[in-house]
């Protein structure tokens, strides 16, 4: 039995300068390029991996001993042609093609900056513009040095950026020769709209790449001490869409099949939900999900008010309502709820 409740993220002990927006405390590392444009990080009391040049030398020499000194010679022109083009072709992709800058739509992770990978990174310690999305904390941009052009190009109301706006600001800035990060919250291809730009980027015939984030999906219910999959509880999970309205007659859910997989011992994550969370489980319960199922809701996991509220099927969209729970927002439903009662006491943020 889950007992419904509230948990608020404990304040944090230290000083985080408020910053620009104080939402999230955390900073990039210090780093900086060198000439070809890698980021150099200070790494002290780092050994170095043993070299393996010599035993490729003598690898590559064994096998040209049969060779006269002509042959010899040409064998290493050909060796040393041949690393030349790897170079123009790695140049060529990191500079991008016909003049063209590279556009990297990269992963922001949940929120707090440590949990940005060390690509994302890279990609932002070097970027020229970022153009970032209403779901990415404040913290992730506000370190950027003062070089970086920073747009804000959010979907919220009532500064609404259109989506083909977006797709012609990108091509636009890497058509200037620029290095471009169009960065997300989560991960950029689920739910993200990363699909749809890659799509744009290269009818365009614009350079791109995709740097994965941590899901808000996987991260959120695990900050929050919820396994999504647990050997006793659930061997598989459903990431849906909160937006649309269950009783939509074009509506891409199967909201049959989604109560098949919460009632056979599978978990339910729910995204973008907050707005319509009490139709979405009111429909799971008119497709026959018992509303004493384990539910829980994670407001912004990893943000400084992170707040996590955990009830039933039955009792969530009202204990949210209650607590204040806002976006951006996950809910997970299922067995694996349970979990969270018997491990929170040692949980530590």
């Amino acid at each position: 039995m889950v007992e419904d409740s509230v948990d608020r993220a404990d304040s944090p002990d230290d000083d985080h300068g408020g910053g620009r927006h104080g939402r999230v405390s955390g900073s990039l590392p210090p780093r900086e390029a060198d000439d070809g444009g890698q980021i150099k990080y200070d790494t002290p009391n780092t050994k170095a991996a043993p070299s393996t040049s010599t035993e490729r030398v003598g690898r590559r020499e064994t096998g040209n001993r049969g060779l006269s000194g002509s042959g010899r010679t040409a064998a290493r022109g050909e060796r040393t042609a041949n690393r030349t083009a790897r170079i123009a072709r790695t140049a060529g992709a990191a500079n991008g093609r016909n003049g063209f800058g590279r556009v990297s739509l990269v992963g922001a992770g949940p929120g707090h900056p440590d949990l940005l990978t060390k690509r994302a990174y890279d990609r932002l310690a070097t970027a020229d513009v970022v153009f970032y999305d209403a779901l990415t904390s404040s913290a992730v941009v506000e370190d950027l040095t003062q070089d970086t052009e920073i747009v804000d190009v959010g979907k919220r109301p009532p500064n609404r950026t259109p989506q083909n706006e977006i797709n012609a600001l990108l091509c636009e800035r890497s058509k200037r020769g620029e290095r471009v990060v169009r960065l997300k919250g989560g991960d950029p291809c689920l739910f993200g709209r990363g699909g749809e730009e890659a799509e744009h980027l290269a009818s365009e015939g614009v350079p791109f790449e995709v740097v994965p984030g941590v899901s808000s999906a996987l991260a959120a219910p695990g900050v929050g001490a919820i396994p999504l999959t647990h050997r006793e509880h659930a061997s598989s999970v459903t990431v849906i869409t909160g937006h649309e309205t269950p009783d939509k007659e074009d509506s891409a859910l199967d909201w049959d099949a989604l109560a098949d997989v919460i009632t056979a011992g599978g978990t339910l994550v729910i995204l973008m939900g907050v707005a319509r969370l009490a139709e979405n489980v009111r429909a799971l319960v008119d497709h026959d999900v018992p509303p004493e199922t384990p539910a829980a809701t994670i407001q912004k996991a990893t943000w400084d008010d992170e707040e996590t509220v955990v009830a039933s099927v039955g009792t969530i969209a009202e204990r949210n309502e209650q607590a204040g729970i806002e976006s951006p927002a996950v809910t997970v439903v299922g067995d694996v709820v349970a979990v969270r009662e018997a491990v929170e006491p040692s949980l530590r943020r």
